[in-house]
């Protein structure tokens, strides 16, 4: 599409645009159902999936939905998970990130680790499988990369700011596994973990 002289790529265009009004709609809080996991599960992975599937009649698996390279994954998710573990082990304990998750945690261990399964599984897909590999076909990886972690990042905004500030790099981190191995599920894995661990520490579980 061309306006003025300037080309435009549609599915670029229509990514970009995505990625900035979902978001928005979601820090507004429209309310899909009586659960936030459930509101972004539907914002972030229903509605991408129809995109792809209705709008661009592509496979899902271009964008991720798929197991990929398992055995690259497994080990990326294994190696991360160790890693950040121990880093979470001290830093989940200031009072900072006490005081965030104290107040907003489910305090039910199985309602905690079900809904950060929920909604981080829609999170992942909408950056490191919708966006990730949409851009990635129009851009490449190594801009999709970077560019999936910018909303990414400002999603956090209002978190504790030690953790807000490192999320640019997980982020891309994420991006890199996703491409790696083809798949947001690693990503997904990792994520999932890092935040039910965050919130049991805070909780005073470990």
């Amino acid at each position: 599409m061309t306006i003025g002289g300037v080309e435009f790529n549609l599915q670029l265009t229509f990514l970009i645009i995505f990625s900035v009004v979902v978001p928005m709609l979601d820090y507004y809080g429209h309310k899909l159902t009586n659960t936030k996991a459930y509101d972004r599960f539907i914002l972030y992975f229903i509605l991408p999936m129809l995109i792809i599937l209705v709008l661009f009649k592509e496979p899902a698996a271009d964008y991720g939905f798929k197991l990929g390279n398992w055995r690259a994954g497994l080990l990326w998710t294994i190696g991360v998970c160790l890693v950040m573990g121990i880093i979470l082990y001290f830093v989940a304990r200031t009072p900072a990130m006490q005081a965030y998750y104290q107040a907003r945690a489910p305090k039910e261990l199985g309602r905690l680790i079900w809904l950060n399964g929920v909604e981080l599984f829609a999170w992942e897909f909408v950056w490191r499988g919708f966006m990730l590999f949409g851009l990635a076909k129009i851009l490449g990886p190594g801009p999709a990369i970077l560019i999936q972690a910018i909303p990414f990042a400002f999603m956090h905004l209002g978190k504790p700011e030690v953790e807000t500030l490192t999320t640019i790099f997980g982020g891309i981190g994420f991006g890199f596994i996703a491409w790696q191995t083809k798949s947001f599920m690693y990503p997904w894995l990792i994520h999932w973990f890092i935040a039910s661990f965050t919130m049991l520490i805070a909780l005073g579980h470990f």
